[in-house]
């Protein structure tokens, strides 16, 4: 397979990865060759860009052969092997990691230009280079990525060695390349234009990806005196923004609803998913059914973001979670514009279902009987518009294909309706 150019690699590996999409990844390109690839991939996955710098630590008489990596935040990954066999000896260690560390440091900040480093710790994602020859630093990427809290790693690339592509499937969940050739020597045989990579190029990629799509930070809810972590994405432009209440058992790390906020962000609606408990308070099972406790927390939550930003507010709840959203939208001063419950436990706002007064939405899969039952019950206890939307063939979780698509176009359009109506 020969390829035009990076930018035409980039389009036909984002079609590979297509997969991906759901699982909301982030996007890291490697410096410099692989960023072009990279802005490719994540304009058609709608996904956040970010480089990953990191340098490898190569045996000080042997440069080549790497006795480990690092990376931003901290992060290094070491081989007590190769240190081991190869006699490295402990000042070596140190005189080569703090030089290595000094060039990632400037590489770093001359790439995003002060913007901040994007956060990996339970998310997908994606490793993207322009090819793979040897692999070392791909390899390297990959180790850093998952010691930076990444919970699924894929690295992509268009072509590379085949024996090369084998051996780093051991370091990641997923490799996906488009081209293997048993002869292959070198990446740029296999580009028309394999023209050097700039410095500006990769800024300037970068800098049009991050106006590009919704800008994401991770942050500090205050719920009546609780730090809580939470991650809110804005898209430029918002016309509303959705809080996420999830259910037991899950975070705010919950693919199913991120999943969901990503089909929302593209919307132009903003999300906020958020840890209802501490860490401490999660081990406490009970804590997960308390629905009072969660109420108040999403209610606390809500008037915190209400106060950050002008935007009208709505809530999704999944499982227990729907119920702790109708619960805080049955308030009077709530402030949330319409609700919508996944595959959730409306039932359990028991006598609060009457004093809600957003417009809510219940969706169901259609082989989640009991469920079905419960939300039919919880429907007939309510007093403002209300639809109950049964997904068929969909079980409780909506793993099934096509299911959770249905779930978000669904979401999408009754927050689009309802939020977005009264906006002049």
């Amino acid at each position: 397979m020969l390829f035009t150019d990076r930018t035409d690699a980039g389009r036909r590996l984002a079609v590979a990865l297509r997969h991906l999409e759901r699982r909301d990844p982030v996007v890291l390109g490697l410096p410099r060759g692989g960023v072009p690839v990279a802005y490719e991939v994540a304009q058609a996955l709608g996904s956040p860009l970010d480089v990953i710098v990191v340098r490898k630590l190569g045996v000080p008489y042997h440069p080549e052969l790497g006795f480990g990596a690092i990376g931003e935040g901290g992060v290094r990954v070491i081989s007590d092997e190769i240190v081991r066999h190869a006699g490295v000896r402990e000042k070596d260690l140190v005189s080569v990691e703090r030089a290595e560390e000094e060039e990632l440091v400037r590489r770093a900040h001359a790439y995003r230009e002060g913007r901040p480093r994007l956060a990996l710790k339970g998310r997908a994602v994606v490793v993207v280079d322009d090819g793979v020859a040897t692999g070392a630093t791909a390899r390297a990427a990959c180790q850093v990525v998952r010691a930076q809290g990444a919970a699924h790693v894929v690295l992509a690339v268009p072509v590379a060695s085949p024996d090369v592509a084998a051996r780093l499937r051991e370091d990641v969940d997923e490799v996906v390349c488009l081209s293997t050739p048993s002869l292959f020597s070198a990446v740029g045989e296999w580009y028309r234009d394999f023209s050097q990579t700039s410095d500006e190029e990769v800024v300037s990629l970068l800098e049009r990806a991050s106006t590009d799509v919704a800008t994401a930070e991770e942050v500090e809810v205050d719920a009546g005196g609780v730090p809580l972590s939470g991650d809110l994405v804005l898209p430029r432009d918002a016309g509303a923004v959705v809080v996420f209440a999830h259910g037991s058992g899950s975070s705010r790390h919950s693919p199913r609803n991120r999943s969901v906020a990503t089909a929302l962000n593209r919307a132009g609606l903003g999300t906020l998913l958020f840890d209802l408990l501490t860490p401490g308070e999660e081990v406490y099972r009970a804590n997960v059914f308390d629905i009072g406790l969660l109420a108040g927390r999403l209610a606390d939550t809500t008037g915190w973001l209400r106060r950050r930003v002008s935007l009208p507010v709505g809530s999704f709840g999944a499982s227990t979670g729907a119920a702790a959203a109708l619960r805080a939208a049955a308030a009077a001063d709530s402030g949330v514009g319409a609700v919508v419950s996944r595959g959730g436990r409306p039932d359990l706002a028991g006598a609060d279902l009457s004093g809600v007064r957003a417009p809510t939405l219940l969706i169901v899969g259609g082989d989640d009987t009991t469920v079905i039952d419960l939300n039919r019950q919880a429907q007939a206890a309510l007093h403002c518009e209300n639809r109950l939307e049964i997904v068929p063939g969909a079980t409780h979780l909506f793993e099934e294909p096509g299911a959770l698509d249905r779930v978000a176009d669904l979401a999408r359009d009754w927050f689009t309706a309802h939020l977005l109506r009264e906006l002049p």
